[in-house]
C-alpha cells in the first residue's frame, strides 16, 4: 500500500529481529507508515520520533529529552514487559501513555528460571565441561549436588512470571517462600507458597530468584547489605533485570563464598564487559538476555506491539498502560 505524505507514522527506534515484516504488515494494512532506524544516540531518537504518531521501542533509551521532542505521539509502546528504558514521568507529564506487553514470554522465562535452578543445584555445567575434557566421575564435591526437595527457594516478585515459577517449583517438592508487598498473603498461600518479608526471604533461601521490575524501589535491591543476609552458600538466580543487583556486590558475594553459585540471564551493564571477572567464574552460568525467547513468544510480542501502536494512532482504548495516562 502506498502511503501519502499525510499518513500517520509509527516510529520504531530499535529491534533485534531479522526484519520488521510482522509490524509493517499490521500497520500498513491500517494505512500507517512505518519509519524505522536502529538508533544509537539521543540525537537519532529525537530525529526519528519527533513527528511520529506512535513510537515502538525495544532497548533504546527514551529519556526526557526524547519524550519532550515528541510533537504528536499518542503512545510509546515497549517491546516487552519491563519499561525501564522509558522515562515514565516525562511521558506522564506530556500526557503520553506508555504501554508494555505484559503477557509475553511468561512460560519461557519461568522455564528458564527452572533450567537455571536445576543446572545450578545438579551441577550440570561443571560435569558437562569435565566430560568434554576427558574426565569421568564427579567434577564437584558431592555436597554441591542437591535435590530440590531438600531446599528452600525464595521467589521475590509474584507477578505472572513469579507465579508460574512457584507453580513449577511445587512439582519438585521444595519449600517456597515469596516476598511481594503488593500481593495479599492469602493469594500467595493459595499457590502453595509462604508469604514472608524481604529479610525472611533472604535468610531462608537456599536459592533466591528475582522476578520483579526495575523501579526506583527495586534497583540494587541486592547489594552488599542484602547479599550478606543470605545464608552462606546460597544460589542466586536473576532473569528479571540486571540492575536489580549491584554488580560489584554480586561479584564479591561469589568470590567470598557467600554465594556458591549464580545463574544470570541479565546483568548491569549489558552486554557484560569482556574483561568483567564474572565471565570467567566457573560457578556462574551466563546467558545473553534470552530467557524470553521462543518462536511463538517473539511472534506474539511483535504482533502485540504493532496492534497497540495501531490502536493508539486510531484513538482506540489501550489495554496495558503502565504510567497512568488515560
Amino acid at each position: 500500500m502506498a502511503m501519502s505524505s499525510s499518513s500517520p507514522r509509527v516510529a520504531i527506534t530499535d529491534w533485534t529481529f531479522p526484519d520488521l515484516s510482522v509490524e509493517e504488515a499490521i500497520l500498513r494494512e491500517a494505512g500507517i507508515e512505518v519509519v524505522a532506524r536502529q538508533c544509537r544516540s539521543e540525537t537519532e531518537l529525537i530525529e526519528l520520533c519527533g513527528n511520529a504518531d506512535a513510537v515502538i521501542t525495544q532497548f533504546a533509551r527514551v529519556n526526557r529529552s526524547v519524550v519532550s521532542a515528541m510533537a504528536k505521539a499518542r503512545a510509546i509502546v515497549r517491546y516487552g514487559i519491563g519499561v525501564d528504558n522509558v522515562d515514565l514521568d516525562a511521558a506522564r507529564e506530556r500526557g503520553i501513555p506508555v504501554c508494555n506487553v505484559p503477557d509475553y514470554c511468561v512460560d519461557e522465562v519461568a522455564d528458564q528460571t527452572l533450567a537455571f535452578i536445576l543446572a545450578s543445584t545438579r551441577q550440570v555445567v561443571p560435569h558437562a565441561r569435565a566430560l568434554r575434557e576427558g574426565q569421568w566421575g564427579l567434577a564437584t564435591a558431592l555436597s554441591d549436588i542437591k535435590a530440590l526437595r531438600d531446599l528452600t527457594v525464595s521467589v521475590v516478585g509474584f507477578g505472572r512470571i513469579g507465579r508460574e515459577v512457584t507453580r513449577r517449583l511445587r512439582a519438585f517438592k521444595c519449600a517456597v517462600l515469596v516476598f511481594d508487598p503488593m500481593v495479599a498473603p492469602d493469594v500467595i498461600e493459595g499457590e502453595g507458597a509462604r508469604a514472608v518479608g524481604f529479610d525472611a526471604a533472604l535468610a531462608g533461601a537456599d536459592v533466591l530468584t528475582l522476578h520483579c521490575p526495575s523501579t526506583p524501589e527495586t534497583r540494587r535491591m541486592m547489594n552488599r547489605e542484602t547479599f550478606a543476609k543470605l545464608q552462606r552458600g546460597a544460589i542466586f538466580i536473576n532473569v528479571g533485570r540486571g540492575d536489580l543487583a549491584d554488580s560489584d556486590a554480586l561479584t564479591e558475594a561469589l568470590r567470598s563464598g557467600r554465594l556458591s553459585a549464580a545463574a544470570l540471564d541479565v546483568f548491569d551493564p549489558e552486554p557484560i564487559p569482556k574483561e568483567h571477572p564474572i565471565r570467567s567464574m566457573p560457578n556462574v552460568i551466563l546467558a545473553p538476555h534470552i530467557a524470553s525467547c521462543s518462536v511463538p513468544a517473539v511472534k506474539k510480542l511483535r504482533e502485540s506491539a504493532a496492534h497497540l501502536a495501531r490502536a493508539a494512532v486510531h484513538g482506540e482504548p489501550l489495554p496495558s498502560i503502565v504510567n497512568g495516562v488515560r
